[in-house]
């Protein structure tokens, strides 16, 4: 029986572009705490180490034979995932897992499948869905406040220069996980599947606007058709400078919901409630979100989401992003590639075609 007054100890699998914000998320937690981090260059373990003050493993194997580690964070490139999960499970460990979760929806299964078979919680750092703004939507839309849901909407418009692309070989690489739509955009696609539910089909266009250099899409156009007879539009690019904050819009015949950022820019229903004032001031404009640069957003969410690891194994429970909910968003974003391939309109379920990762769906 864990004691409430004991810290979790948590293990960094990578130290790349998003390792830090998970360290100082763990240095900043009362529940959680930073024991190692591994890494293949021994050149980056030793400057993460030195800046965070943990231990330092050349393995994942390695790694996971330290007793006090008793959560892992996925960090690797998206294509490595599934094979982590499966030596973390081996190892009795519970795993967070960056997004994407994995390339395809059965390595998704295979891996809730022996996770639930080795007795270990696994959940997905998509950190958004634990904002104030988020969750204020998802009660009203629980509670019918928007009456008949119309449009729900995301717009990313961002820039990454064209260096961004080059700092790691796998962020040109599709079949590494790499492209907008599911390495950027897979934030605000799970954040319309998060609040609105199933969809029906898809119609997407893929682009390369502003990075010759590499065979990847930057730019993404979909429609979607929900199940609940809503309309969507997802829009996201790295390529329209300088980078605007990202847009989550929930339109219905008696209310309007707009997040900008992580801040609720509007919130505006025909039964006005006294707590609608209070959910106007959620968020702050002075808070970066990832718009301008790849490393231009604060740790809070993501420290939100460790210190829900911590109680989930504490209470044994779900994580509140269990690897399950995201399966749908995974879904969604293969949907989008076939669309842009085919040229036309994709319904769902998808057919879980890996070969999209071979060729580009960029024209």
């Amino acid at each position: 029986m864990i004691a409430m007054t004991d810290r979790i100890g948590f293990g960094l699998l990578g130290t790349g572009l998003v390792a830090p914000f998970h360290a100082k998320s763990l240095l900043n937690s009362e529940k959680g705490a930073l024991i190692a981090a591994a890494e293949v260059s021994p050149e980056r373990l030793g400057k993460f180490t030195g800046e965070f003050g943990c231990a330092g493993y050349a393995s994942l194997e390695a790694m996971l034979e330290d007793p006090a580690i008793q959560v892992v964070n996925i960090l690797t490139p998206n294509h490595l995932h599934y094979d982590a999960v499966v030596q973390c499970a081996a190892a009795g460990k519970h795993m967070l897992v960056e997004k994407p979760p994995a390339m395809s929806l059965r390595e998704v299964d295979a891996m809730t499948a022996l996770c639930a078979r080795a007795g270990v919680k696994i959940g997905v750092v998509l950190q958004c869905r634990v904002r104030k703004p988020i969750q204020a939507m998802k009660r009203a839309l629980a509670a019918g406040r928007f009456g008949r849901i119309l449009h729900a909407d995301a717009y990313m418009k961002w820039f990454r220069a064209e260096s961004y692309y080059h700092m790691d070989a796998w962020r040109s690489s599709r079949r590494s996980g790499a492209g907008v739509t599911i390495q950027h955009a897979f934030h605000y696609i799970d954040l319309l599947q998060y609040l609105m539910g199933p969809v029906t089909q898809v119609l997407a266009r893929m682009s390369n606007l502003a990075h010759p250099s590499v065979e990847l899409e930057d730019t993404l156009l979909a429609m979607v058709d929900f199940q609940n007879g809503a309309q969507g539009i997802v829009e996201a690019s790295t390529a329209l400078w300088p980078g605007t904050d990202i847009r989550i819009e929930v339109n219905g015949t008696d209310g309007t919901a707009i997040m900008v950022g992580e801040r609720m820019a509007t919130w505006t229903f025909t039964d006005e409630r006294p707590e609608d004032d209070e959910i106007r001031t959620y968020g702050s404009a002075s808070v970066s979100t990832g718009a301008t640069g790849p490393a231009d957003f604060a740790f809070f969410d993501h420290q939100t989401v460790i210190e829900d690891m911590v109680d989930a194994i504490r209470d044994d429970r779900d994580p509140v992003i269990p690897l399950t909910s995201v399966r749908p968003t995974l879904e969604w974003a293969l949907a989008m590639y076939q669309s842009a391939k085919a040229g036309g309109t994709v319904a769902l379920p998808v057919l879980d075609e890996e070969a999209i990762w071979e060729t580009a769906a960029a024209t």
